[in-house]
């Protein structure tokens, strides 16, 4: 009985292929269809969560490959909607790799979106992004202001956790390498 051949993950696999072809030469590193934040290294997510320089690039690829609109270099050429929707996206998965480097440290004990690989958040970033962006992390229990944290309304949340995105950069920086 012959194969079938699903078209779109075949296309798919080709366009994540591309969007990680740069990552796997800075990174030194294999990735995936599969590939959800949480299997990042260390490195990896240190340097992405920075949200600098050639790390802003390696997501902008990421994207724009994913969503056919050529590859991170041709950033600048984008229509300014298509800027927009980039820029959106990049900031809702540097959401999510910061909320990971908060997870590692000990102080979430969950984020929304964990669950799904990167590629997936960025396909169906559409249907994916306004559920997962009005959710907040769960905060761990034995983080030293939980029981406050607790008490506080979903914008406040929302604020607390934003607050702590600087000193988590600094804590994962200095962190061990079993982070």
């Amino acid at each position: 009985m012959p194969k079938v051949i699903d078209l779109n993950e075949s296309r798919l696999i080709v366009a994540a292929k591309r969007g990680y072809r740069n990552w796997k030469s800075h990174f030194n590193e294999e990735f995936d269809l599969n590939t959800r934040i949480c299997q990042l290294s260390k490195d990896t997510l240190c340097y992405l969560a920075q949200g600098r320089d050639k790390g802003t690039f390696l997501l902008y690829d990421l994207i724009m490959n994913l969503k056919g609109f050529g590859s991170g270099f041709e950033f600048e050429e984008l229509s300014p909607h298509q800027k927009i929707a980039v820029i959106d996206q990049y900031l809702f998965l540097l959401d999510r790799i910061r909320f990971e480097c908060m997870k590692r440290l000990g102080w979430l004990e969950a984020y929304p979106g964990e669950e799904y690989p990167l590629v997936e958040m960025i396909v169906n970033f559409e249907r994916l992004g306004p559920s997962l962006h009005a959710k907040i992390p769960v905060i761990s229990p034995e983080f030293p202001t939980s029981g406050e944290y607790s008490e506080m309304n979903t914008f406040d949340k929302d604020v607390y956790i934003r607050k702590l995105i600087p000193k988590a950069l600094e804590a994962i920086e200095s962190h061990s390498t079993t982070l």
